[in-house]
């Protein structure tokens, strides 16, 4: 897990310092440690490195290998203990406190992991690392794509569209028999697709304007839909009713990124190497303008995942609406989800069970 870091702090001194011949110098513990960690042998580089620090308390080698190794061995307590030192040791690095706090979260220590985070972000606003990681703290279980995963599984629709589908590794999820569609302006598709599976080269708007979708499925609705594409709610939105008009009250419709995890990684224009945009809004919006619609939030990680089922195809309402729930849209304040975020967005455990208990009862196939 830390073995990049490792590597760039001390690969530079290793260079310029082989350790010395037994004709030159007895070998001492660091010359031990390091040629079985060259050799790859890495029980007795930790035999090495500890016997080091038994000489030498605070030696940084020693620690960073042993935090390392440990960790990698689920030595959390053994880790934590190093990792701590290391913090202490080099106060102005964040990415000790981020180690800190791998071990809490390990340990079941979410509380401290949390505040752990807390701290190298007031360091460094914008880790990344350290957002992943306070993402799962926050939902914990299964990431989104396993969800996604299971419900293809689960459902085995006969049609499913993606909107956002980017190096394709999601829209692989459908199975050999469904039939398939991803849409993105820009698809850098890196995995191998289904041969029941097209992919369209352009915007979602400019797709569902000018394609009948149901024609290209053969006659059949929309069984499943997965919506991630640009991060902005009023591009989901659009999306989602275009989606639900070829659906049937049997579909379900799926929205990532819709349960952010700070206002700082929420924005409207990317701020954050984590970011989740302003999906929210959408959620927001439809349980409050479509109350007919079963509208939840799967807390899995990262950003969560929004279901929605209990589709109205022949609904005109956002079509209707649309200026109006934009402009409602961009009025909302993240401030509005500090009240309560997991009661307003439909907050569902990630609990597979209560996953299953929301689909339609006639839905899989």
């Amino acid at each position: 897990m830390f073995a990049n870091l490792f590597k760039t702090v001390f690969g530079r001194r290793d260079a310029q310092a082989a350790a010395p011949s037994p004709e030159e110098a007895p070998e001492g513990p660091l010359e031990t440690a390091r040629r079985h960690r060259d050799a790859g042998d890495g029980e007795a580089a930790a035999r090495a490195y500890r016997h080091l620090l038994a000489e030498q308390p605070e030696d940084l080698e020693a620690l960073h290998f042993l935090a390392d190794a440990t960790y990698e061995a689920k030595q959390h307590e053994a880790a934590l203990e190093h990792a701590r030192l290391l913090a202490r040791l080099i106060p102005e690095d964040p990415q000790y406190l981020i180690r800190c706090a791998h071990c809490e979260h390990a340990l079941g220590n979410s509380a401290a992991a949390r505040s752990l985070c807390e701290q190298a972000l007031a360091m460094r606003p914008n880790l990344s690392n350290v957002h992943q990681l306070l993402s799962q703290i926050d939902l914990p279980g299964p990431v989104y794509s396993e969800v996604l995963r299971r419900l293809h599984a689960t459902l085995r629709p006969r049609t499913y569209v993606e909107v956002g589908i980017f190096q394709g590794r999601t829209l692989a999820l459908a199975g050999p028999d469904t039939r398939a569609i991803g849409v993105d302006p820009a698809p850098q598709v890196q995995v191998p697709l289904s041969a029941l599976t097209q992919v369209h080269a352009e915007t979602s708007d400019d797709f569902f304007a000018s394609h009948d979708v149901r024609a290209e499925f053969g006659g059949l609705p929309v069984d499943l839909a997965f919506i991630d594409g640009m991060h902005r709610f009023e591009f989901a939105l659009r999306d989602f009713m275009n989606l639900e008009a070829l659906c049937t009250p049997e579909s379900v419709i799926l929205v990532h990124d819709c349960y952010p995890l700070d206002e700082a990684t929420a924005t409207r224009d990317q701020l954050t190497i984590f970011w989740s945009g302003d999906v929210w809004r959408l959620m927001l919006l439809l349980r409050r303008h479509r109350p007919d619609l079963q509208v939840h939030t799967i807390a899995t990680p990262p950003t969560g995942l929004g279901i929605i089922t209990g589709l109205d195809p022949k609904s005109t309402y956002i079509a209707e609406h649309l200026e109006e729930m934009t402009a409602q849209g961009l009025a909302m304040q993240y401030a509005e989800l500090d009240r309560d975020k997991a009661g307003q967005l439909g907050r569902l455990a990630n609990d597979w069970e209560k996953i299953a208990a929301l689909l339609p009862a006639s839905a899989a196939r």
